[in-house]
């Protein structure tokens, strides 16, 4: 007979348990790794986790109260990226809609790399009641369910039919959320018989487990052929991306840059990797980059990506890297990351590979005339990040830009600006002067509508103290508003810039390129032709921030904006600041192309210039083998 200590519970119960002592640990440092559970209950988790989580009491586990499924996925991610992705929380659902409503939010998360749990219920396992209320039935695959769609999406999944399993799936997926390599979201599905079904536990299961999450050292071989790279460059360029945040790699990377004189463009992600005012930090790059940046980029010989997945906004669908000669050479952890672009490989951590560059390349700086050349670029940038983030009147309706402007005369050092979606990624990613590391959120590998509100709540429970604000327009706030009443139920101080343009303002202008003639983007009545041409909508986007709960200041002038983001800051309380732009462009014009297919053939002469103006960028665009 076995003396192992057990200890009965449901597996419900035993798997709460088992997540409240879960923790990372790096550089000494240690995090709790679950640090609480988002949830809407139905009859899919309300018996089985439900009680778990009432039974175990918020100092073993948490509980926040979500309105809407996606929305509690883009919560925990928030958390997650706040927190270099040391801890994040987990999400239950019931069957059926809100277990497919996890779906954008997880397809989010593993895009860009940032760890989430989530624990849909699922039918019973037993089948002792088939089909059950929302259950999808197939004619011939019997064990399939609806989350099964979070297959794709998920970096692990598994579920869990039987008590037992339970052991090496929950080890499995605390496996996957704490390895930087393979993190993303990971997926337990839990019947909802088994979910309430008691089983004797070992005890050993409950004990607290510390999982390190490794910081790997260049290969030696590795680091030779990154140093004699870098020493035979001209026209180095450094491409900054998220990686360098997760790993906390800021400093490492400003040693290296300060060595060497190497400047830095960042993707969205990795945008504050340097500190604006640094004076090798040339801004974003690629399609929504700066002038100095792209400049840069066309002419540089070497591009040194650190911790960046090269997207087609980054590499500006692969027309951006122009010099005949480039070469690429590419600092990730992940191997799939580092071998893009046929690049040489320097497969490690972030921090420890670009402080291994920087003792390395010791008596290495580039040319003086190229620090020149691109510290003058920059300076000429600024005066146009001025130009556009000025208004020249205080009484004049702000235009999306000076919005950014007012903004950036209130926020401090340590503020978070959030966004994902629209026209504002653009205008961010060009003109925001990041003054911190975690100070530019920007949400660019899913682009999810939705994301800003929040995301904006998670962060504001991994930084209590830290002011937080979320952008967003119309568009993405029509999409998904209802979490502000999480905000107000919680307490979180989150501040909600609204900027209402009448409609689809991003995609109003891509379709206005591509020969689309802005068709199915403004939220305006219908014409008598049956277009959306009419008269603006009356909605009230600001009352109905204010019937959700928040605070809400209109500015109707720059003035009045400057003002009222002032006081938003300055508040306790949930706030909306909310103001209609005008429409006049004044964001800078792109500086590098972005691959659109444009309609072959067609009878619109919108869409026939379109295609010629594709046919003439086309052309640029290279493989880089």
């Amino acid at each position: 007979m076995s003396t192992t200590p057990v200890r009965r519970l449901t597996v419900a119960q035993a798997l709460v348990r088992f997540l409240s002592v879960q923790y990372t640990e790096r550089d000494g440092v240690r995090h709790r790794l679950i640090a609480g559970t988002w949830g809407i209950f139905g009859h899919g988790n309300v018996a089985g986790l439900g009680q778990a989580l009432l039974e175990a009491g918020e100092d073993a586990m948490p509980f926040h109260q979500g309105r809407n499924e996606q929305s509690m996925v883009h919560a925990a991610v928030g958390y997650a990226r706040q927190l270099n992705r040391l801890s994040t929380q987990a999400v239950t659902t019931s069957i059926g809609p809100g277990a497919t409503n996890l779906v954008t939010g997880a397809a989010l998360a593993t895009i860009n790399r940032l760890p989430v749990l989530l624990l849909p219920g699922d039918y019973f396992a037993t089948r002792s009641a088939d089909p059950l209320l929302q259950q999808l039935e197939h004619p011939v695959e019997a064990d399939l369910s609806v989350n099964d769609t979070l297959r794709p999406v998920s970096r692990y999944f598994d579920r869990v039919t039987r008590p037992e399993a339970l052991i090496p799936s929950a080890l499995n997926a605390v496996r996957v959320l704490t390895d930087p390599v393979e993190t993303g979201a990971v997926t337990l599905c839990l019947p909802q018989d088994v979910q309430a079904e008691a089983y004797d536990w070992p005890e050993e299961f409950f004990a607290e487990r510390v999982w390190h999450v490794r910081r790997p050292a260049p290969d030696p071989y590795e680091l030779t052929e990154a140093v004699q790279a870098v020493l035979a460059a001209e026209r180095p360029l450094i491409v900054a991306g998220g990686g360098i945040h997760h790993s906390q790699a800021e400093d490492a990377l400003k040693a290296l840059v300060d060595a060497t004189g190497i400047p830095v463009a960042s993707t969205q992600a990795g945008k504050g990797s340097l500190r604006y005012d640094h004076p090798a930090d040339l801004g974003g790059i690629g399609h929504t980059g700066t002038a100095v940046s792209d400049d840069v980029a066309r002419t540089a010989d070497l591009i040194i990506g650190v911790g960046t997945r090269y997207t087609d906004f980054t590499t500006a669908s692969n027309t951006l890297f122009q010099n005949p000669g480039v070469r690429f050479l590419n600092l990730n952890i992940a191997a799939f990351d580092a071998h893009k672009l046929a690049a040489r490989t320097l497969v490690c951590d972030a921090r420890a590979g670009l402080t291994a560059l920087t003792e390395a390349l010791s008596d290495h700086r580039v040319n003086s005339a190229y620090e020149a050349e691109y510290g003058g670029g920059k300076v000429r940038w600024e005066k146009v990040v001025d130009t556009a983030f000025s208004a020249a009147d205080d009484s004049a309706v702000p235009t999306q830009t000076q919005v950014l402007g007012a903004l950036d005369s209130v926020v401090g050092d340590d503020d978070v600006i959030i966004n994902a979606a629209g026209s504002l990624p653009g205008d961010l990613h060009k003109l925001w002067r990041a003054r911190s590391p975690r100070q530019y959120h920007l949400e660019y590998g899913y682009s999810c509508m939705g994301y800003e509100i929040p995301a904006g709540i998670g962060v504001q429970q991994a930084a209590p103290d830290t002011p937080v604000w979320s952008l967003v327009g119309d568009g993405t706030y029509l999409m998904m508003p209802t979490e502000i009443v999480t905000a107000v139920q919680e307490g979180l101080p989150v501040n909600l810039v609204l900027i209402q343009n009448h409609g689809y303002a991003s995609i109003g202008g891509l379709s206005e390129s591509v020969g689309g003639e802005r068709f199915g983007t403004p939220y305006r009545y219908r014409a008598a032709d049956g277009t959306f041409t009419g008269d603006p909508l009356p909605v009230d986007l600001a009352a109905n921030a204010a019937s959700l709960g928040m605070d809400v200041l209109r500015a109707k002038t720059v003035g009045e904006l400057r003002t009222a983001l002032a006081t938003a800051r300055a508040s306790d309380r949930p706030t909306c600041v909310y103001v209609e732009t005008d429409p006049a462009p004044t964001s800078p014009p792109a500086e590098a192309w972005w691959d659109v297919p444009v309609a072959e053939t067609a009878t619109r002469e919108s869409a026939v210039r379109a295609r010629e103006e594709y046919d003439r960028q086309v052309g640029d665009r290279r493989r880089h083998l």
